[in-house]
């Protein structure tokens, strides 16, 4: 048995508080000395730690007894969900951080300015520049003429969603014209980087057959790598979450992952990301 002072000292629960559970029936001590100090066994401390883990998931005390008081109620079952939960929390936390210590590194600092004229027609023009001249020459075909692909390249820039992903991406107009204008077309650089999302894309389906979240979120830290080469990132989080988002409407793009790594990739790709940023499916 352990007194009041002692469960204090070894949980981190304050004294007033411990009473005050005992007052409103949440944890009664296991028994009272003649004298009227409040004595707990083990299964009390125990039952004291799966309280706190509802307090850590800030469900209201009331709720947490009317949980614990039922009947149904499931130990091994509860932990389970608690684990989960707080794993969503950490991952979430994680990913806040991971943005807080880019703003003080003056990166992600948001600014929604709309791309200019001047700006389009050099993203433009930077673009075909770096097209290889195979590519090239299969869209002039296309389209009829190098001024009407170049109208079709420069109409993307009206579509107000794309626009608005794209700043979300990259935190400003700036940071996305630098990232554009990094741009070389390098066929062997851009080989590079899709045999690493192949290798990636293996890795979850490994994750997946294994039921290994672990080793999925591993992938997913790969991922946001990967694309933070790709497109000149310097946080891949939202574009990772977009993706996610994609991929759980099963469309074209969701298609294309399936036949390509196998079904149901997209879908798992797009719970671990989620789960890694600690995002509600």
């Amino acid at each position: 048995m352990k007194t009041v002072k002692e469960v204090s000292k070894i949980t981190g629960v304050s004294i007033r508080t411990l009473r005050y559970y005992d007052k409103i029936g949440l944890l009664k001590p296991t028994k009272l000395t003649n004298s009227g100090y409040r004595l707990y066994d083990n299964k009390a401390i125990a039952k004291l730690q799966e309280i706190m883990f509802f307090r850590e998931l800030e469900i209201p005390l009331n709720y947490i007894k009317k949980i614990m008081d039922n009947p149904n109620y499931d130990k091994e079952q509860a932990l389970a969900a608690q684990k989960s939960l707080l794993e969503q929390k950490r991952n979430r936390l994680n990913g806040i951080i991971e943005l807080i210590s880019d703003v003080m590194k003056g990166i992600n600092t948001m600014n929604f300015e709309p791309f200019s004229n001047e700006d389009i027609q050099k993203i433009v023009e930077h673009t075909l520049e770096c097209m290889p001249e195979k590519s090239f020459n299969e869209q002039v075909q296309k389209f009829g003429s190098v001024e009407k692909y170049r109208k079709y390249l420069s109409s993307g820039f009206t579509n107000e969603q794309a626009m608005a992903d794209l700043l979300k991406w990259y935190g400003s107009k700036e940071k996305a014209m630098e990232a554009v204008m990094q741009s070389t077309g390098n066929t062997e650089e851009i080989k590079q980087e899709q045999d690493k999302n192949t290798k990636i894309y293996k890795q979850f389906m490994a994750a997946k057959e294994a039921d290994n979240m672990d080793m999925a979120h591993s992938a997913v830290e790969m991922l946001a790598d990967n694309y933070k080469a790709m497109f000149a990132l310097d946080n891949a989080r939202n574009i990772l979450l977009d993706l996610a988002k994609e991929y759980l409407q099963k469309e074209k793009l969701a298609e294309i992952t399936d036949s390509q790594y196998g079904t149901g990739c997209s879908e798992y790709v797009a719970h671990a990301i989620l789960h890694y940023y600690g995002v509600p499916a």
